[in-house]
């Protein structure tokens, strides 16, 4: 058997060229075989499927055909955000720039835990990380794979800046990785407050405040994951100011709106927070994962440093190389900022500012629609790209029936959320191609499978 070929060096492109064709081929056969947003028959049939193609999961000899077979099963049985009645989650389509970018860091496979696996990589993130936390009023920005590892890195920061007895304050609504932060850090159990309209409330929170004592830190959210709700940004922050208390912002998916003119007001706020973590992997159409942690006091970020000798030697740093171990609680790292680098550079600021303004108009769109059907109910008037919506005078069991059986058709992806005591169904709208008839196939979908 002959030695594989390599993905980098300079025979790397020739052999990628005929695999890509392949993987391409592939993606487009399974597409067409899943014939929808989501394969038909449930999880029992997909595992079956799954199973029956992979076979031997380590064979004696080799498969030529593996990769055209796993690709094409892959998609096949995904659940494609691309398609417009795949609206459950916060799992964007990507945009094709980004991807093709994210083949590039594959092939070459840097790791930014050290400056000679990484050198043009390291220089691109520290451009990249500063002009982003620039946007958001804040000092300096470092990358995560996402909401829940800034959410963790904001609390970590907070204790080694305030000491291990720090307490989380945040609502019911926030994200659930942020009590779990608290957990992991063996920091004290969080104050968590009731959030009755879904988000954080300044009274209660000036209340409660008042009366706990010892280093505090309050969470706010920008763009809730049940309903896209922004909390009350500019009061939470006066309430933090008037009792020194340290400020962490979750804009992971609602963060991005600080590149649109038309909704940046929204994030009026944002800059009063110690720390803020954001996802370009939500309304920034990158591929999975793309996350920062926006920091006020750059210094700060020296609570993560490490030495290794093999990675950055002391006499290293001296000389000029960076020392890219404080960076990130990681040490193997992917440059995931060649994706979201090109895809700025690309479309410019302008160019995804009118992506964020299409899909939070096809919210609008979608909660108008729902108001002037009869037989559907609208929770509230979208904020973000989140519509919450139920069949009207359907019981909690029937909408939560109407949502897996439509799975389970392969028909289309809803998700779900208890509000105002009720389950309502979710529709999170962030495919900028979706269409009118999109909106109403989704809602005929819906209503159709409402009890008569």
């Amino acid at each position: 058997m002959s030695t594989p070929p390599l993905a980098s060096g300079p025979h790397g492109p020739d052999a990628l060229r005929p695999l890509l064709d392949t993987v391409l081929g592939a993606l487009t056969t399974g597409a067409a075989a899943r014939g929808g947003p989501l394969p038909v028959g449930g999880p029992d049939t997909v595992a079956a499927h799954v199973t029956d193609v992979l076979g031997d999961v380590l064979p004696e000899h080799g498969d030529p055909d593996a990769l055209r077979a796993l690709t094409h099963a892959l998609a096949a049985g995904a659940a494609d955000p691309a398609d417009p009645l795949c609206a459950a989650h916060l799992h964007c389509p990507p945009l094709a720039v980004a991807t093709a970018a994210d083949l590039a860091v594959s092939a070459l496979n840097p790791s930014l835990d050290s400056w000679d696996q990484a050198p043009a990589a390291s220089a691109l993130e520290a451009r990249v990380t500063g002009a982003l936390a620039a946007r958001l009023g804040l000092a300096d920005a470092v990358v995560t794979t996402g909401g829940t590892e800034a959410n963790q890195l904001a609390l970590l920061l907070a204790r080694e800046a305030h000491g291990a007895h720090v307490r989380l304050v945040c609502s019911a609504a926030a994200h659930h990785s942020l009590p779990r932060a608290a957990w992991l850090l063996g920091l004290p159990d969080p104050v968590v407050l009731p959030a009755p309209a879904g988000t954080l409330d300044p009274a209660a929170l000036d209340a409660a405040l008042t009366e706990l004592t010892g280093p505090l830190l309050v969470a706010a959210t920008a763009g809730t994951t049940d309903a896209g709700l922004i909390d009350p940004l500019p009061e939470i922050a006066a309430r933090c100011a008037a009792h020194h208390v340290r400020l962490h912002i979750d804009a992971a998916y609602g963060g991005c709106l600080a590149l649109s003119d038309r909704h940046r007001a929204l994030l009026t706020g944002l800059d009063a927070a110690q720390t803020v973590a954001l996802d370009l992997h939500k309304l920034g159409w990158q591929p999975v994962a793309t996350g920062f942690l926006a920091v006020a006091d750059a210094d700060e970020l020296d609570a993560l440093h490490q030495r290794a000798d093999y990675l950055n030697a002391g006499d290293d740093t001296e000389a000029g190389l960076p020392d890219l171990l404080g960076r990130s609680t990681r040490t193997t790292r992917r440059p995931d900022v060649l994706k979201a680098a090109v895809t700025l550079r690309t479309l410019g600021r302008s160019g995804l500012a009118d992506l964020i303004d299409r899909v939070l108009t096809l919210a609008q769109d979608l909660a108008d629609r729902v108001e002037a059907h009869p037989r559907l109910e609208l929770y509230d008037r979208p904020t973000l790209a989140t519509v919450l919506f139920r069949p009207a005078h359907a019981s909690d069991d029937a909408v939560a029936a109407v949502r897996r059986t439509l799975l389970h058709e392969g028909r289309a992806v809803l998700g779900r959320a208890h509000a105002d005591g009720r389950l309502w169904l979710k529709a999170t709208l962030l495919n900028p191609h979706t269409g009118p008839d999109d909106l109403a196939h989704l809602l005929k979908l819906a209503e159709g499978h409402t009890p008569a």
